[in-house]
């Protein structure tokens, strides 16, 4: 009667009870509180207009994610919590595979509820959970690699390299982030029984499934001169901040919070001592690897942020060893749940922005965005939410403003992808043609038939306008006050009587980063 009258165990307790259910409609709900508010995303936009221009690549990123967003779009339109309820769900996924991966590799119920939770209120997953970009599946593919690594010295299935293949092939296909991964962990596996795959023919089927699957896409980036490198190059050559390892690692900090810092931590150690499984060594140089490539290289922080669910797992299946009484366990839920607390208005827009900046300057932290453009009264990733639609409207009346002749003519050139991406989405109901920039994948589409007869355009520099053009004059202003600095306070500009055809001038207006 004792058993009958006691507790619930793992396995008799209801499968609605575990902690990855119950974790993941917290993550749900969370973001149906969040995911419509502010503005949408300047990446966002761009995303819109690259999968409404269906290719096998693009630029900047594979072609899953685009295609996704423009699907999206079509469905939601200017619905923001519609359009952005992929990116939840996907971290609503990651979230109980975190807690359900720790129950794997035999963490109890306090281990399940801590990893889960450190994943659900990291400020970085609650960010993913956001945004309809190319980070959003990277947290889920890569905690199953490891998953499948743990199942192959469970079981010795070798079989088990072809569902490791379709994972990282998949990943491949929305961010070519999980190749510096792939390299890193293979030599992490070195340390680990797990080489001896090395002499058997699954593990190359596997790497031929994913090479296949991410095949088209290399074509793609083969036949346009490999634009990927030219803007990883663009990006370690200036546009992103240098860091020294003490300050990129303060960076994790920054992105994972100081109480799952502390896990993650914990994570490195159960890999290294005595660890559970021979294959958990293989993590721990994985991360070492990363963190020296990506702050060598000056790749942004949060380029290891992928990692930390599977860390996560392990540190909370190792403090649940240390922690044995129900106080200190629930001591460490609360300092978790606290402090991502504190920390989620600077990832999550929960709170009305008037009301986030004051919250921001009470503590007086702005996180970076890792590089070097000067931010205002939001951190970056806040202030790309505002003034997209604002600027289209602004453009419309300054379109509409021309002669009929010269608006036959006329269209507009965006100083980068989210300029052009806002008219391309906001200024189709208002009767914009389609943009022109030489950013990124606009560059590839070319000035779509204009002649440079008569440009619009935000900002800029009147001496090179009057090098270039016939004539310009000041139509129009941009003001929006949350935006980034370079997006407000800006002129808008009528440039007319190019002094060369634009198509000549194209190859100068090239910009990859």
């Amino acid at each position: 009667m004792r058993a009958i009258d006691g507790p619930m165990t793992e396995k008799t307790a209801p499968a609605w009870s575990r902690p990855s259910v119950l974790l993941a409609l917290a993550c749900l709900m969370l973001h149906a509180l969040a995911n419509g508010n502010y503005g949408i995303f300047r990446d966002e936009l761009y995303f819109i207009v690259c999968g409404d221009h269906p290719a096998w690549g693009y630029v900047d990123q594979p072609s899953v994610v685009p295609l996704l967003a423009s699907w999206s779009h079509a469905i939601f339109g200017d619905f923001l919590w519609g359009f952005r309820l992929l990116p939840a769900l996907a971290m609503t996924v990651t979230v109980a595979l975190s807690a359900e991966f720790t129950r794997a590799i035999g963490g109890g119920r306090f281990a399940q509820w801590l990893a889960g939770l450190c994943v659900l209120l990291a400020p970085m997953f609650l960010l993913d959970g956001v945004l309809f970009f190319t980070d959003m599946f990277q947290a889920m593919t890569w905690l199953g690699l490891g998953w499948v690594l743990v199942r192959l010295e469970q079981t010795g299935d070798e079989r088990l390299w072809l569902p490791f293949g379709a994972i990282a092939g998949f990943s491949l296909n929305t961010k070519y982030l999980i190749a510096f991964y792939l390299a890193a962990l293979a030599i992490g596996l070195l340390a680990t029984p797990l080489r001896r795959s090395l002499a058997r023919r699954w593990v190359y089927a596997g790497a031929l499934l994913a090479a296949l699957m991410v095949l088209p896409n290399v074509w793609w980036q083969q036949a346009h001169g490999w634009p990927f490198l030219e803007l990883g190059r663009a990006a370690a050559a200036g546009k992103n901040i240098a860091m020294s390892p003490p300050a990129f690692f303060l960076q994790q900090i920054v992105f994972v919070s100081p109480a799952m810092t502390l896990v993650f931590l914990c994570g490195l150690w159960a890999g290294i001592v005595r660890p559970n499984f021979k294959v958990f060594r293989a993590f721990p140089i994985a991360w070492l690897i990363l963190f020296l490539v990506f702050d060598a290289s000056h790749g942004k922080a949060y380029y290891l942020s992928p990692i930390y669910p599977t860390l996560l797992a392990l540190g909370a299946m190792r403090i649940e060893e240390w922690f044995a009484g129900r106080r200190a366990r629930a001591a460490a839920l609360a300092v978790v749940a606290i402090t991502g607390a504190l920390t989620a208005p600077f990832a999550l827009p929960i709170l009305p922005v008037d009301m986030f900046v004051r919250y921001e300057q009470s503590v007086g932290f702005m996180p970076s965005a890792g590089e070097r453009d000067t931010v205002g009264l939001l951190p970056q990733y806040y202030a790309d939410m505002f003034g997209w639609r604002e600027m289209a409207q602004k453009i419309a009346a300054v379109y509409w403003s021309l002669p009929q002749a010269d608006r036959a003519r006329a269209v507009f050139f965006g100083n980068n992808y989210g300029e052009a991406a806002a008219i391309d989405v906001f200024g189709r109901a208002l009767g914009l043609p389609p943009a022109i920039a030489g950013h990124n994948n606009y560059y590839l589409w070319g000035p779509r038939g204009h002649d440079g007869s008569v440009i619009i355009i935000i900002g800029g520099s009147p001496q090179h306008y009057a090098d270039l053009f016939r004539s310009y004059a000041v139509a129009g202003h941009i003001d929006a006050p949350y935006a980034m600095p370079y997006e407000t306070g800006q002129p808008i500009y009528v440039l007319r009587g190019m002094k060369q055809p634009l198509s000549q001038y194209w190859p100068q207006v090239k910009s990859y980063q």
